[in-house]
């Protein structure tokens, strides 16, 4: 059962797991568990996906209720007329908070992007972060005997592919399970000794104004077990309501 978090007669959002795919993709032809199938059958009705999350990552997704909804909320969600927020552990202590202004040539995907033009120029992609806690743990990834971690709070102004990972990686403070762009050391670190095995990357909140009635809509997305074990582990606690 998907926990839903939000619903209306017009849209509905849920709480999507870390490591569930938002719908059937030819790119993993082994998968069986799909949030939009998995939605459809707990609610007895056709769901449309407004956007997407990447499969590692967890948090608030958004469905309409209805074709004719999907084409009125689409443009908003296209157009970023909205405000989202992601929480994520990084490797390093990041001190002050900033905006990355850093442009980002286009991922392309081997197999579903090999006919798309390769020489695109880098597109503008803009993130807000601000650091809310952090941590150093006694053990080495490397030369020095201790490893420091921080807690960060993200608002991306554009939506380019894995912005995040690919800002963070860019800022040399990986996102801690990130298998792309992260670090190995680390991401094995959490594993062995937290039994963290999640990109630990969450869209904990979003908002945006109502494409049919018009009022302020926020939805927020619970943390699950691995990031309240770390919560409780690092003193964490109640941060990420700051």
């Amino acid at each position: 059962m998907l926990e839903i978090i939000y619903q209306d007669e017009f849209l509905i959002a849920v709480n999507k797991p870390a490591g569930m795919l938002v719908h059937r993709s030819w790119l993993d032809k082994h998968e069986t568990r799909f949030v939009m199938q998995t939605l459809r059958d707990q609610i007895g009705q056709h769901v449309f996906p407004l956007h997407r999350l990447d499969r590692p990552t967890s948090g608030v997704l958004v469905f309409a209720l209805s074709s004719e909804v999907a084409a009125q909320a689409m443009p908003l969600f296209v157009s970023h007329q909205m405000e989202k927020t992601y929480h994520a552990v990084v490797r390093g202590w990041i001190e002050e908070a900033a905006v990355l202004d850093y442009p980002l040539v286009e991922e392309l995907d081997k197999i579903a992007d090999k006919h798309a033009k390769t020489d695109k120029p880098a597109q503008p992609a803009v993130t807000a972060y601000r650091p809310l806690g952090k941590v150093e743990v006694p053990y080495s990834t490397g030369r020095f005997p201790t490893s420091r971690f921080a807690l960060i709070e993200m608002k991306p102004q554009t939506g380019r592919k894995h912005q995040l990972r690919r800002h963070m990686h860019h800022l040399s403070h990986p996102i801690i399970g990130d298998t792309t762009h992260g670090d190995g050391k680390q991401n094995r670190l959490f594993r062995t000794h937290y039994d963290c095995h999640r990109l630990l990357l969450h869209a904990s909140c979003l908002r945006f104004v109502h494409p049919v009635t018009g009022a302020a809509v926020m939805i927020r997305a619970s943390f699950d077990q691995s990031w309240q074990q770390l919560f409780d582990q690092f003193g964490w606690c109640g941060l990420t309501d700051q």
